[in-house]
Parts: structure tokens; sequence; C-alpha cells
């Protein structure tokens, strides 16, 4: 959510990054929100006015009474009655004007980072950097299911029974890469200083509108019927949450998360077939790094969180590339934003794996995650980033299919062997 000073005195701004982000149908709001803003402000002038004359004819009253000047006296005090009802008029209207001019902040999205390419969606999205050669080996790499077959590692027919399309049972040396994976990638982020946590995997409604906009909620997200929880869509929601309403000192930032969770996704649409399988998929697990710092140091760590994927996924002998997002891929509350793609064999293509953000002060300001100056003692609001390590099963598309040889085996990396028993390769099971 952006400062309403900013609306107040540079308007022409906002109106200028809502065309950026190709939402000019939002443009009415900043007129509706300025306009509503000024009243919110003129009411509170008023009723503080009116305050401070009840108090001051309350206080007239006492003296009076002491005088024995009962009849000004019981004028006053009809006086403070009419005052007290117009000042409950007020403060009715004030707590309206309020919820409306934040009902509609809500809605504006984040004054983009002026880096950030300009185009409508992700086809315009522009690559930054290629790492690791894209091969392409001799032989047909089979479909990631089929590969999984082979170990009898995946059973998607008995999760449409028990649970319906999207999810997937996941058995043997596949659900055994599965999860070391993941706790190659918690070591991984441990050994980059990041303090591991494991964070509730259902949130309330004021942190799910505190971490992400309204679009994304509802394309996103699983509530539990009955009762204010929702299920996270990713460990950021939970780890930003963990800071809602606090005041940072400054000595203790940055503060630097590796999070491991399931998460929970709607993933809405329709998918062609290199898309099924386990690649959009309702449920899945992830680790996850998030960082609340100070404003200035943002930019710097944006780029160590999205190295630190990419190191990550070349330690295990996977090419990627990275693509920054352009402006109308950003979803509302991004500044700027960078992919993390892995190289598909099959596909001859990149796919994505990760994705890196920086949401500048947006989600500090929505939960009031605030820092304390140490010179001034004023508070000021934080910078939160957050950026995927991995995500199994999606990155064991791109593990299989990179580290596949002919005889259909899959090579170990050497460092996933240690959570894998030592194993040097996975062989197909007759």
């Amino acid at each position: 959510m952006l400062d309403i000073k900013l609306l107040r005195t540079a308007p022409d701004r906002v109106r200028e990054n809502l065309r950026k982000k190709f939402q000019e149908h939002k443009m009415p709001l900043v007129d509706e929100i300025i306009k509503t803003d000024l009243q919110l402000r003129e009411t509170k002038t008023k009723a503080d006015v009116l305050r401070a004359r009840r108090n001051s004819v309350s206080k007239e009253i006492g003296f009076m009474m002491a005088q024995g000047r009962k009849e000004e006296a019981e004028r006053g005090k009809a006086e403070v009655a009419s005052l007290a009802q117009e000042l409950a008029d007020l403060e009715l209207l004030e707590e309206r004007l309020a919820a409306d001019v934040h009902g509609k902040m809500m809605h504006i999205p984040n004054i983009i980072d002026p880096s950030v390419p300009i185009g409508r969606d992700d086809t315009e999205n522009v690559e930054v950097e290629r790492f690791g050669e894209p091969a392409v080996p001799a032989f047909e790499i089979p479909y990631h299911i089929d590969i999984m077959e082979t170990f009898r590692g995946v059973d998607l027919d008995t999760a449409r029974k028990t649970s319906g399309s999207g999810f997937y049972y996941l058995c043997g040396d596949i659900a055994r890469l599965h999860s070391s994976v993941l706790s190659y990638a918690r070591d991984f982020m441990i050994d980059r200083g990041f303090t591991y946590c494991v964070p509730p995997f259902m949130i309330r409604g004021n942190v799910v509108s505190g971490v992400m906009s309204f679009t994304e909620m509802e394309n996103m997200m699983y509530k539990i019927d009955g009762e204010d929880l929702y299920l996270i869509g990713t460990s950021e929601h939970s780890m930003i949450g963990k800071f809602i309403d606090t005041v940072l000192e400054e000595e203790n930032l940055p503060q630097a998360w590796t999070s491991y969770s399931p998460c929970f996704r709607k993933e809405v649409g329709a998918h062609g077939i290199e898309e099924r399988g386990v690649y959009r998929i309702h449920q899945f697990e992830k680790q996850e790094m998030i960082v609340v710092c100070k404003p200035e140091e943002s930019p710097e760590w944006f780029v160590k969180l999205y190295r630190n994927t990419v190191d990550f996924f070349r330690s295990l002998d996977i090419p990627v590339r990275t693509l920054e997002c352009c402006s109308g891929d950003l979803a509302d509350l991004k500044v700027k934003s960078i992919d993390v793609e892995a190289w598909s064999p099959r596909q001859r293509k990149y796919f994505e794996v990760g994705s890196c953000s920086n949401l500048g002060d947006a989600q500090a300001r929505r939960l009031g995650i605030r820092v304390k100056n140490r010179e001034t003692g004023n508070n000021y609001f934080a910078h939160t980033l957050n950026n995927t390590v991995t995500a199994p099963p999606r990155m064991l598309i791109a593990f299989l299919e990179n580290n596949l040889k002919e005889d259909g085996s899959v090579a170990v990396p050497e460092p996933l062997r240690p959570y894998m028993g030592g194993k040097a390769a996975l062989v197909p099971r007759a």
C-alpha cells in the first residue's frame, strides 16, 4: 500500500505508474481517494475543534457550580450534551471515510522501480543472464511422469481418487529425492547465513491481505470454511506475518530467514501437457528466503537473493537463466521481480522454478512493520523481500531431465549424495 502523502502531493506519479502497469481502469480511484481523504481530514479537524470546545465547557461547568451559577452551568451541560452527539456523528463519519480511503488504497499498485521494463504481460519479460550451458542430449528425453514411472516413483491415478486432479503420490527413490532436495536446500541457505524456520501453515485474513493483493488472494488461497484461516500459498505469507505490528531495532536488521513449508494453491486455469503431471499442482513443498531490512539495503539484497537460487541450481548441474518481469507482469505489491528459470532438455526451453521479489515497504505498511531510527527515535517502514530456493516436485522435472542418462539412470550430483544414502545414481526398477 502506498503512502497517502504520495497521492496528496504527487498524484500524477501514481497515474503514470498505473499507465506503466496497464491498469488505466484504476485511474478514477486516484481522484476518489484524494477527494475522500480531503473530506476525512476536514472531518478530523472539525472533530478536534468540537473536542476542544467540549473539554473547555466541561471545565467551566465546574467553576460555575462552585460559584453557585447553576443556571449557566445547566446551559453548559446542555451544550456538552449537544457537542457529544455531534462529535459521535463526526466520529462515525470519520470511521466510514477512513475505511473508504483504506479500501481503495489497497487496490493502488506499488510504484515500480525505474529499471523495470515496460510490458503488458509475461510474454514481454526480458532475459537478463544465463548460467551454464543448455544442452540437448542425442537420445530422447521422456515426459517427466514417464521418467518417474520407470522408478515406480509417482502415482497420479490413486491421487485423483483420493484428492482429485492436481495431487500426487511420490514413492521410493523419487520421494527420497524430493525430500533430499529440500534438505540440501535448507542446509545450503543455513550455510549462507540464513536462520531456518518452520512457520504456521495457516494464517488469518488480516495477514493474507497484508502480504498480497486481492487478485492474488482470489486466484491462489484456499480458505478454511467457517474460520478466519487460510492455507498458505508460500511460507513467505506466514514469515512476513511473523513481524506484524512490530517495531524493530536497527541493530537487529537485516533479518534473513529461510523457511520450509507445504504450499497450497488453487492454480486457476487450463494448461498444456507440459504443465500437467507434477508441474502445476495444488499442493507442493518449498524452501523459501525472506528478508526484512532497511530501505537502502533492499536493492543489494534483491541481487543476493536471486543469485542464491542460481547458485543452488548450478550446484546440481542444472542450467538456469534470470528473467526480469515487466511492469504488466508484476503483482501490485512488487517494486521489482526476477524469475529464475531452469533449462528443460525435453522442451528445449527454460521454465520457471523460482521468483525473487522486492516489495519495498508495501507489506510493511499493510502489516505495521516498523523500524526505530537509532539517531532520531522516529519509526519508519521496513522493506521486505522474498525468493524461492527450490520448490519440488516442479524442480524435480528440471533435475531429472538434466541428469538423465541414455540407459534411463539419473545421476546424483555430489552435493546431494549425502542426503541420498551415498547413491551416485538412481537406477530404474524392472
